[in-house]
């Protein structure tokens, strides 16, 4: 008996074999597209459906841009290509970018607008350390430099739309390399970014006082006294918690613990994760002590927590800023914190001296000068307090989400405020977003 021939299933045959061809074709273009601009180390990565390629680059940068004998170290880039035609999303991360080697990690913004996506870890994070901190070389200028360079080298094969974009300190990142950048990029989005003038800018006390409703508010402040004033119950619960999770404090046990009371409010605003009514008033010590820990979180500020974060809280106590807290509400319950500031996170044997001059001259460009800037902003995250302020010009779009944490995006918002975004990003980009 004779075999009878599909002839469905051959053409569908030819046709997978073609598309397969045609892939690992453009996968073999954009490599060798890559090795053509760059000699440093290119790793292919494996990726979900959310891009056809991903690759992580280390880029040689020098320490210093102003000084090419100071020597150099290698940045941490995460490529992922879809089509040289599409637009390019560029992340300035302002900390580790471990994240963008997820298979199945993609930008909202990439996302939104179909692009390719560049994300830049941020020096002295992550694998993007030079062999000696010195510290002296981690500034805002240092970092946009950077970024200009992983720009010009990939401008190079990508010749279409760029928009920058990154959430909190990436956000502020984006800002400051559109300050001393700012035709790299056609349009720039950052999240939730603040704009301090302060190691400790006393815009966050004022916020604070009036974010969300007063029986919140009185909630918060309960809960605060409370833990302030039962001290001696609270703090053996404090320590035991921080033994087993083998944390130590510079400034001793006691202050660590009102530090974190301080904290409290910021934090409990910050992620919007609780809702009041889950602020407790009289439970056992070590409920207390879990909750204060579930919300404000009795790491950070433990050694080990700034060790972490070392880089961060060196740049906020020189150039980018930083808050602090307002103790008038409670006189005579804090009595072991000298100071309730963050210079005690100064790297060891360096002196940590904020000057606001640069975040001044960033404030007067962004409300002055920018071009296609969209800030997203929640309304109840205490960062908003000194988010930028704009003069109203058609090109510069502010959008604060009513009611919105640190975890605001651009999915956050509905309606004529999304299609704001939208039709801005399609302006300044030249494309068609699909609803």
């Amino acid at each position: 008996m004779k075999k009878t021939i599909n002839i469905s299933l051959i053409l569908c045959f030819l046709l997978i074999t073609v598309y397969s061809f045609s892939q690992n074709t453009e996968e073999l273009f954009l490599l060798k597209k890559l090795k053509s601009i760059s000699k440093d180390n290119i790793i292919a990565l494996e990726h979900t459906s959310v891009c056809k390629e991903k690759y992580q680059i280390k880029i040689t940068q020098p320490l210093d841009h102003n000084n090419l004998d100071a020597g150099n170290f290698t940045q941490r880039v995460f490529l992922s290509f879809n089509d040289l035609s599409k637009p390019v999303v560029f992340i300035t991360e302002g900390y580790s970018a471990s994240y963008a080697k997820n298979p199945a990690y993609q930008n909202e913004l990439t996302n939104i607008i179909d692009a390719n996506e560049i994300c830049v870890e941020h020096r002295f994070f992550g694998e993007s350390v030079p062999d000696s901190l010195d510290w002296q070389y981690l500034t805002v200028e240092q970092a946009a430099n950077d970024h200009h360079n992983v720009i010009e080298l990939l401008k190079k094969i990508y010749k279409g739309k760029w928009v920058s974009t990154g959430i909190s300190k990436g956000g502020q990142t984006c800002m400051y390399h559109r300050y001393f950048f700012p035709d790299d990029v056609d349009a720039s989005v950052p999240y939730v970014a603040p704009l301090n003038f302060a190691s400790e800018d006393p815009r966050a006390y004022t916020f604070l006082e009036n974010v969300g409703d007063s029986a919140c508010r009185a909630k918060i402040y309960n809960y605060q006294k409370t833990m302030l004033k039962g001290k001696k119950k609270y703090l053996p619960k404090f320590k035991k918690l921080a033994h087993k999770k083998n944390l130590h404090y510079s400034m001793g046990l006691e202050a660590a613990f009102e530090l974190t009371v301080l904290e409290y409010p910021f934090a409990f605003w910050q992620w919007g994760i609780f809702n009041c009514n889950s602020i407790p008033t009289d439970l056992s010590a070590k409920k207390m002590i879990n909750h204060l820990d579930k919300i404000a979180g009795i790491d950070w500020i433990s050694e080990e927590g700034v060790s972490r974060l070392l880089p961060f809280f060196y740049q906020a106590m020189t150039e980018i800023g930083f808050y602090g807290y307002d103790t008038t509400n409670f006189p005579g319950l804090i009595t072991a914190l000298k100071k309730p500031d963050f210079y005690f996170t100064c790297p060891e044997n360096t002196i940590c001296t904020f000057n606001p001059e640069l975040m001044k001259k960033v404030d007067a460009f962004i409300r002055h000068e920018a071009q296609n800037m969209i800030f997203i902003y929640g309304e109840t995250d205490p960062w908003s307090s000194t988010s930028v302020d704009l003069t109203g010009r058609k090109n510069m779009i502010k959008m604060v989400k009513k009611g919105g944490s640190h975890r605001t995006r651009i999915k956050s918002f509905y309606g004529e405020e999304k299609e704001k975004i939208y039709k801005s990003l399609e302006k300044w980009l030249n494309l068609k977003i699909i609803r």
